[in-house]
């Protein structure tokens, strides 16, 4: 017996097609400020935690999982990278040689993205439609402030402005929340644009007042921090934890692998 093999993109418009979004939907969810949560992108999902939303990865989380967390009345975010080409993924294929950059610096297995090309876009295009397949309430795309960095392409900050507007505006027409991951410098003028901010080590590297315009405007800050000192230290950790109550911030302590092997909230 002859096995067909389909390619990954395909797959994906094919089961669009079964799964018709509304597209132009106005009712995608919009988390509260001090919402709390759970982000895990490695291992097996623990689903105990008793949180508002789940942040689990994209590709790798089923269809049954994603229903059974909704199922207790959870919100799901579901992440994949939209600045980089990770070669496991199963759409990898799906990316052009000439929008590859470099390799992310501890990443060896990653390249950056040439943000501006419509093949790229394409791809993001299709990981959105898999999410609204998938059931997901949003989404988190990840790498999308590499304006900053050497990546091997010369784009600038209004290249990466008018990446991040697409990816909101495409995820806003199929009905997903979507929220900006890590873009400290650009998040006064995308906190319209977005839904809510993503940030790691905002206190570690004196970054949290650059996400003041998602609180003022209701829009939740959820931050995760990986020092060993606020593991470690229980008075280091309370002291931070007082500060991201006073900005409304949703901090947790986690492992920088996010697998779940120890939580702290800084939330009830």
């Amino acid at each position: 017996m002859r096995v067909l093999l389909f390619p990954f993109s395909l797959l994906c418009v094919l089961l669009s097609s079964l799964f018709s979004p509304l597209y132009g939907a106005d009712d995608w969810y919009r988390p509260p400020v001090s919402v709390t949560w759970q982000w895990q992108l490695d291992g097996e999902v623990n689903e105990g935690y008793d949180v508002d939303l789940y942040d689990i990865d994209l590709f790798d989380s089923s269809v049954e999982l994603i229903q059974r967390l909704q199922a207790s009345d959870k919100k799901v975010i579901c992440y994949f990278s939209a600045g980089s080409y990770e070669d496991w993924r199963p759409d990898a294929a799906d990316f052009a040689d000439k929008d590859l950059g470099k390799t992310l610096s501890g990443w060896e297995d990653e390249r950056w993205l040439d943000i501006r090309s419509s093949g790229v876009r394409d791809v993001m295009i299709r990981r959105l439609d898999l999410a609204v397949t998938k059931g997901c309430d949003g989404v988190e795309p990840d790498n999308v402030d590499s304006y900053r960095i050497n990546t091997g392409f010369s784009f600038r900050a209004n290249d990466q402005l008018n990446y991040n507007r697409f990816l909101a505006a495409e995820a806003h027409s199929r009905g997903l929340a979507i929220g900006l991951k890590n873009d400290p410098d650009q998040a006064r003028a995308l906190s319209s644009d977005f839904d809510f901010a993503i940030t790691e080590q905002c206190f570690e590297y004196s970054e949290c007042r650059s996400y003041s315009s998602f609180i003022k405007a209701g829009k939740p800050v959820l931050n995760a921090e990986y020092r060993r000192l606020y593991v470690d230290d229980e008075s280091e950790r309370n002291n931070m934890c007082k500060q991201s109550e006073r900005l409304q911030f949703s901090t947790l302590v986690l492992p920088v692998t996010l697998d779940d092997k120890f939580r702290m909230s800084c939330l009830p």
